[in-house]
Parts: C-alpha cells; structure tokens; sequence
C-alpha cells in the first residue's frame, strides 16, 4: 500500500515495533500466536459515547502489508537486524485473524473495538497504523455526529481541508465527517476517492474580482442558475449584501422560473443578521432563498444560535470540526489481552498500573449489544469471554464496573454480537460496506441511544459490564500481580 507521495506504508510504524519483532525473531517467539484488543479510554469532549471509523483504510493497509527491497536496505543500513529477520520480512504477509465493530457504531470507553489475533510479529507490526486510523477517524466522526446533532436536522457541510492536519487529515477526516453524519464537504478529492458529496459556491475573492458586488452575483447566477448561492458579507451584509442578492435573483433567476437559490454569511452576529436577513428575503418574495452560516462553529455555538432564534437552513463547519479544536486526541490504544500455547491453551495477559484507568480488560473476549425488544433501545454493553454465551432468554443483572455497587436488571432484550470477523486466516472475510450504508448504519444506531445519553454536558453513564467470569479472572491476575509485588 503506498501513500500519495509513493511511500510504502507498512514502514509507516513505531520503530520498536521492528526493533520487537527482529527480537521475537532472535527468541524464537516469531510465530507465538497474540491476542491484541484496540480500545479507548476517554470519550472526547466529555460526550456520552464516540463513533468508530477508520476500518476501511485499515482493511486496505491489511491486505497490502509487504516490504519491498528498498525497505530492507534501509533496515540492514542500521546495522540492527539480523539477515535472517530481514529475510523474513522480505516475504512477509499477514496470516492472522482480525475482528472488530463495523464502522459507523457508537463505542464506549475500554470496549475491544478491534481484536487482532495473529504469529507476535505480524499483530505487533499492525498497532501504529492501526491506530493511526482508527484514533483519528474516530474523532473526527465523533466530533461531526456532536455537530450534526446540535443541527438538529439541518444539513452540515464540512469545510475545514485548509485548517486541517495535513492531506489525510483533510481527505480521511471528509470521510469519517460524512459517516458522523456531514451531508457533504468542501473537499473535492474526497469525492473523488470516497465519494463524499462535493459542494461549494464561492468565496469572499470572486466579489472582489467584479466591478461591483451586484456585477458578480448576477455573473454568478448567469452562469450556476440552479445552484445560485451567494455570499453576501464582503462589504455590508444587510446594507449591500441582501439587498444585491435579491436584485440578482430578481434580474436573472426569477426571468428563468427558478425559485431556489440561496445566500451565506461568514461573518458578523451570526444570529442577528440571519434573522434580518430571512425577513428581507421573505418580503422580497424569496420565501424558499436558503440560508447558510458558516465562521468557526462547533455544537456549542451552533446549539446557541438556534436558541437565540437564527434563521439558518445549513451550516459550513471548518476547523473546529476536522481537528475537533475543543479535544483534539482519540486516546485509543492497541494492548496485548492473551497469548497461545502450541497446544491451543489462551493464556490471558493484564497491564497492572497505578493508574486504574490503564489496567485492561485480560483474555480473548468478545463484545455484546443489549436491545430492549420492545424500544429497540440500546440498554448495556457487556464484555465476556469468548467462549461464553449470553442466554438473552432470561433476564441478566449487570453493574457498572467503575462503581459494581450500581446494578441494573436487564429484562425482555437480545444480545447482539458487535464485533464481525473481518479477516480469517489472513483473508478477508468482511464485505466492506459502502459510505453511505456506514453513514446510515451510524444514523439509525446512534437513534438507538436514550436522549440522556446523548447529551452533550454531563451525559448519563451508559453501563459497559464485565461478565462475572471476566470480572472473576481480572480480579485473580490483579490479586496475584500484587503478591508478585509484595
């Protein structure tokens, strides 16, 4: 797999990733087979839940993993590898096993997003990559699903590529925007690669060029008459701007039988001028003229300026939104969970640190979804063992694992499995989905979510549980680590 500018990214990876491996190579560890789990610790902003991305660049990083000759020189010109891991690399390929939670559904906090199961160098060569995407995409459809919601229905447009964090993060943040629920973006590439709907009119320089404001509007419309919108804050919104506007609109659109068009504002008191604006519009006759703000928003100020009444039909989020400005890192991690025998046996590994929040979940585990069947409401997340099943015919009491004193009877639910396998013996198993079947997935489980949890200050705590043999086996190697200790 190779970048824009031709370098092969399966050398986009911590160094000690390699330095690791060519030392499983040496300990005779190469082909030790490891179980890695990929989740988060933090929900950003301090929301009630994120939204997981990224999965498809994963998939395409998987399939192209290999070292070409060039990259071997450049490894033996460090004088640190031996040739006979050097050897191995050079035919590298991933044989390995890779679950995880499709793209598009809310996660919460130590959930196993992704599980990767492979020989120890191939799973420990996948963690920066795979982290690079998934922390990244993750965050910003996260930050885009606050926005959106703060909408409350009216489109979004993400328009942040030249603040944004250099080309991925412009090209890859329009596509996890879209999946977070953005109608399209200013990027144009995006819709080249991903299919991210394009869209723009103009900016504050096409005014400037033209002898006078009214001349480039009327341009304007003359030559998009069906996608007619103009921005009306280069010299004096209500004075000029609207008053401009509705004069190109009356000159050229109205002779053509067009009767939608629409204006932007970037500028200005945003709320004031919008209200001002609809009603010069409407008086004027341009009851279906759209109205599209944009100018540093986030779910904050867009959530005031509906409260303060503004009459806007759109929004255009730039750079608060593709580097989710109020909280800018995913903090998601890749953490090795088991080992296994030759013979087959999973023996569960734990982190043990004096940072509670850094102590992970042991053993090969899966993830389950609890739905009421009568709401269809998502209720709990429960982590267990995979080798347990959940009996979904009988009610099941679970707690809150950051407080077990607060329990909850789960009654009349289904247990869904989150995690699809994705990749099986090295092979792909898993049809990626298209974009907007991701964006809509995450629309309909998002609406699955209760309103407290979804609120943007002080969210309810939605319960992820432990089953009791996990809690159990956690609870033991916690134990014994601490007599190691003593």
């Amino acid at each position: 797999m190779k970048s824009a500018n031709g370098i092969n990214l399966t050398m986009l990876c911590d160094f000690y990733e390699l330095t690791m491996g060519n030392g499983y190579f040496e300990s005779g560890m190469w082909d030790r087979i490891t179980y890695f789990d990929v989740f988060y610790r933090d929900v950003p902003d301090g929301g009630g839940f994120a939204i997981a991305a990224g999965l498809e660049q994963i998939v395409d990083y998987i399939r192209n993993l290999h070292f070409d000759e060039e990259d071997i020189a450049y490894l033996r010109g460090r004088g640190m590898f031996s040739e006979e891991f050097l050897d191995y690399l050079r035919h590298f390929e991933f044989t390995g096993d890779v679950w995880a939670v499709p793209e598009g559904t809310p996660i919460f906090p130590r959930e196993p997003v992704i599980t990767v199961r492979a020989p120890a160098i191939q799973a420990q060569l996948l963690e920066t990559y795979m982290l690079l995407e998934f922390n990244h995409q993750s965050l910003i459809a996260t930050k885009a699903n606050r926005v959106c919601r703060a909408a409350d229905g009216r489109a979004v447009l993400e328009f942040g590529s030249r603040r944004a964090q250099g080309i991925t993060g412009a090209v890859t943040g329009a596509r996890a925007a879209f999946i977070g629920g953005c109608a399209g973006t200013a990027c144009t590439v995006s819709d080249q690669i991903y299919g991210v709907p394009a869209a723009g009119t103009m900016a504050h320089s096409w005014v400037q060029m033209f002898d006078s404001e009214y001349d480039a509007f009327t341009a304007y419309c003359r030559i998009y008459p069906t996608n007619a919108t103009l921005l009306v804050d280069t010299y004096n919104t209500l004075k000029s701007g609207i008053p401009n506007a509705i004069r190109a609109f009356n000159d050229v659109l109205k002779p053509l039988g067009i009767t939608k068009c629409g204006i932007r504002l970037d500028s200005g008191d945003i709320a004031y001028l919008t209200r001002q604006a609809r009603k010069m519009l409407d008086e004027a006759g341009w009851t279906e003229c759209a109205i599209t703000a944009s100018n540093s928003l986030d779910e904050r100020l867009i959530t005031e300026l509906l409260r303060q009444d503004a009459k806007i039909n759109s929004f255009g989020v730039g750079e608060r939104l593709i580097t989710s400005k109020s909280d800018p890192v995913f903090g998601g991690v890749y953490k090795l969970c088991a080992v296994e025998e030759p013979d087959g046996t999973i023996v569960p590994k734990i982190k043990v640190s004096e940072n509670v929040g850094k102590i992970t979940n042991p053993g090969f585990k899966k993830l389950y979804r609890f739905y009421d069947r009568e709401t269809g409401m998502a209720e709990a997340d429960y982590i267990c063992l995979r080798d347990e099943v959940v009996d979904d015919s009988q009610p099941l009491e679970i707690c809150d694992p950051q407080a077990r004193w607060k329990r909850k009877l789960i009654e009349n639910f289904q247990a869904v499995e989150l995690q699809v396998p994705v990749f099986l013996g090295g092979k792909q198993v898993y049809e990626l989905p298209s974009l907007k079947e991701i964006k809509t997935n995450c629309a309909y489980q998002v609406s699955t979510l209760w309103p407290e949890v979804k609120r943007f200050d002080y969210p309810h705590q939605y319960y992820v549980d432990l089953s009791e043999k996990l809690m159990e086996l956690k609870d033991h190697m916690l134990a014994e680590h601490g007599r190691k200790a003593d």
